[in-house]
């Protein structure tokens, strides 16, 4: 571990450095509350012995300034000339305990280390998972403030409520989905099911099994009766992701589900009523599929009660510092790492890219520099990371 020793007696700081090296540790000194401050707010510590009584600032304010600053280093205090008092101050402010001088109980020593960093490490793992556990019952954040954003975010406060059938149009990793699950959770419905189908991920022989369910016995390797996605929706809403992928014969069984809302199971001839907010994405044009021949028009007329298109991240440049520092802050928080900066200069370069994968590239280069830079993230890690094969 790293640990830094902040005490303006020197024969303190080497004692302790002592007994900490021979322990394994690495350690840092500082003569007093002001060097500690600045060393501590730098160097990513696993914990600090810090003295109450110093010069220039004594313990008391370089443990209120930690604290102000959002440092969640342990803190254990040195307590010589302070009164019993202070010590409470102290661990009131946040000091996770005090050894008295002079240090001559080594056993003490390293175990309030080894507890103050055992508890740290709990907090931090604590963290974590909620922020996993929020990320999986939430729906992140549609970040922006650009007018192509913040017409989308008026547009899904606009549909939600309704029953409206929503056709999102736009790129790979533009953020669709997200939009789909905003009109989802700010709709009436959003207690209901939220059920995904990646239209292209579904082989075409599987793809009506997979929206309309089966019975068993129906074909090869149909052991039991199967609830098809819509009926797994019933009373929420059904996305339909990449529906310009969905063949010909499947489109026509979707178009009867949207003019009657009833299905049918594969293998059976039994109705079966559902009621299903559908909302479909596609990365195509779909009135040239239609051109093609490769697209119905009667469905996409149903489907395309309103359109809301999603821009390209190249049609929202000035989204990119709020999108970067977003996920700054949700990768390092994922982690368990302390928040990375990020320098101007280094946001104006990665302005400069072209972003084919749009935001979904931004997050995997974001995490990128995350993990190769250091504690700041400056344009020369911008121009030598960015670029997948790091030039």
């Amino acid at each position: 571990m790293k640990i830094l020793i902040v005490d303006d007696e020197r024969y303190i700081r080497e004692s302790l450095k002592e007994i900490l090296d021979f322990e394994g540790h690495t350690t840092a000194e500082a003569a007093d509350g002001k060097e500690g401050l600045e060393a501590a707010m730098t160097g990513n510590f696993d914990a600090i012995f810090c003295d109450i009584k110093m010069p220039v600032m004594d313990g008391q304010e370089m443990l209120a300034k930690l604290v102000e600053n959002g440092v969640d280093t342990p803190v254990i205090m040195i307590s010589g000339h302070g009164t019993i008092e202070d010590v409470v101050k102290c661990i009131k402010m946040g000091a996770y305990d005090y050894i008295e001088k002079p240090l001559n109980d080594l056993n003490r020593i390293l175990i309030t280390l080894k507890n103050a960093t055992d508890k740290t490490n709990l907090v931090k793992e604590t963290k974590i998972l909620r922020k996993k556990v929020e990320k999986v019952a939430g729906v992140p954040e549609i970040v922006g403030e650009s007018e192509p954003i913040v017409r989308i975010k008026a547009m899904i406060d606009r549909v939600a409520a309704t029953d409206a059938r929503v056709l999102i149009t736009g790129s790979n990793g533009t953020g669709k989905e997200l939009v789909a699950r905003w009109l989802h959770e700010k709709s009436n419905r959003n207690t209901m099911p939220f059920v995904e189908v990646n239209c292209a991920a579904i082989p075409g022989e599987l793809i009506e099994s997979e929206l309309f369910g089966h019975v068993k016995g129906s074909f090869s390797g149909a052991i039991k009766d199967h609830k098809g996605k819509f009926e797994q929706a019933d009373g929420g809403t059904l996305f339909l992701d990449e529906i310009g992928d969905m063949s010909l014969s499947a489109q026509a069984k979707v178009l009867r589900v949207l003019q009657e809302n009833k299905i049918t199971r594969v293998g059976s001839d039994k109705d079966i009523n559902v009621k299903v907010r559908v909302v479909a994405a596609t990365n195509k044009n779909l009135l040239e599929e239609i051109s093609k021949g490769n697209f119905r028009e009667d469905l996409y007329h149903r489907l395309s009660v309103i359109v809301i298109h999603v821009p390209a991240l190249l049609e929202r440049k000035e989204d990119i510092p709020l999108l970067v520092n977003h996920f700054i802050n949700q990768i390092c928080a994922e982690g368990g790492m302390p928040i990375r900066n990020i320098e101007p200069d280094a946001i104006e370069e990665l302005k400069k890219h072209s972003w084919t994968g749009n935001i979904r590239e931004l997050r995997n280069v974001t995490e990128r520099l995350i993990i190769l830079s250091n504690q700041t993230i400056t344009k020369e890690d911008v121009v030598m990371y960015a670029s997948p094969l790091f030039r």
